[in-house]
């Protein structure tokens, strides 16, 4: 048996991988076959004011499983997001009026069936009680424990980063 050589080997590739490779003009919108979704959000921001941006995660996840093709309503998903950074205060019902917006959609969220959790340690260090937190916040232990224990349930982890933007879309688009 012969040999191939390397430049005969890469001849027969390229007459090959051209014919496997089908060529396209522009991109293709590929329709992934998504279900139900098990995710555990770890919120833990240096500017409370982040979460604002950190709920559109939430929304990235949830819109688009509720239209065609899937049809999955919010409160068929088992959606956690544990809160123990600064944006512990936006929850804390004496900075109602401050964080308004953002508590707001985060009920809107719960009402689905989203579950805010606080970690007890940082309210802790907060020096907040349970009492202190709005209506639809759950108070565990610790922030590090609760994210361990969904992931071990086989919770996905979303770790939304939120840097500060320098640019404007229609500036860089």
């Amino acid at each position: 048996m012969k040999k191939l050589t390397l430049p005969i080997l890469l001849g027969l590739i390229t007459l090959i991988v051209p014919a496997a490779i089908q060529a396209r003009d522009s991109a293709e919108f590929v329709q992934t076959p998504y279900e139900e979704q098990k995710v555990v959000f770890d919120f833990y921001f240096d500017e409370p004011s982040k979460i604002a941006t950190a709920l559109y995660w939430l929304r990235s996840l949830i819109n688009p499983m509720t239209e065609e093709p899937y049809n999955i309503a919010p409160d068929f998903h088992d959606i956690k997001v544990v809160i123990h950074g600064t944006e512990i205060v936006t929850v804390a019902k004496k900075n109602y009026e401050k964080y308004k917006d953002i508590v707001e959609r985060m009920r809107y969220y719960a009402e689905f069936g989203i579950e805010f959790k606080v970690c007890a340690l940082a309210a802790n260090d907060y020096d907040y009680l349970v009492s202190d937190f709005q209506e639809f916040i759950d108070v565990v232990p610790s922030a590090i424990t609760e994210i361990s224990h969904w992931q071990q349930k086989g919770y996905a982890l979303i770790v939304p980063k939120v840097p500060i933007k320098k640019h404007a879309i229609e500036d860089i688009r």
